[in-house]
């Protein structure tokens, strides 16, 4: 499975993780990656990073239980490329998606910054 998708300035996508999903994101344009690592017994658990590439095309390998979202911080349209390793809801659409999302949790530890 694969999709590619533009995001105008100033709007941000996530945050979310998946419980089993691996996604491979191809960023194209000034975008910002928001990281929030959510994996209990991780040596990295709760620990946020942002990854601002100044507008050069990046490559991030998001594991599961990575709590992930990301804004177009430039002032053009750009493009992302995602590469899952998971159908959407499975094969035959058949099973419960693979999201766990954080959009309207005011209790989250993750935060996407206001320009």
């Amino acid at each position: 499975m694969s999709y590619v998708s533009m995001t105008k300035p100033g709007i941000a996508r996530g945050p979310h993780e998946h419980i089993e999903q691996t996604d491979y994101f191809c960023f194209f344009g000034h975008f910002r990656l928001y990281l929030w690592d959510n994996r209990k017994g991780s040596g990295t658990y709760n620990e946020e990073m942002i990854i601002d590439k100044d507008g050069k095309p990046f490559i991030a390998i998001v594991p599961p239980g990575v709590v992930h979202a990301y804004k177009n911080v430039g002032t053009e349209g750009a493009l992302v490329i995602n590469l899952p390793d998971r159908l959407f809801k499975g094969k035959g659409k058949a099973f419960p998606v693979d999201e766990v999302r954080y959009e309207n949790d005011p209790e989250s530890l993750f935060r996407i910054e206001d320009e």
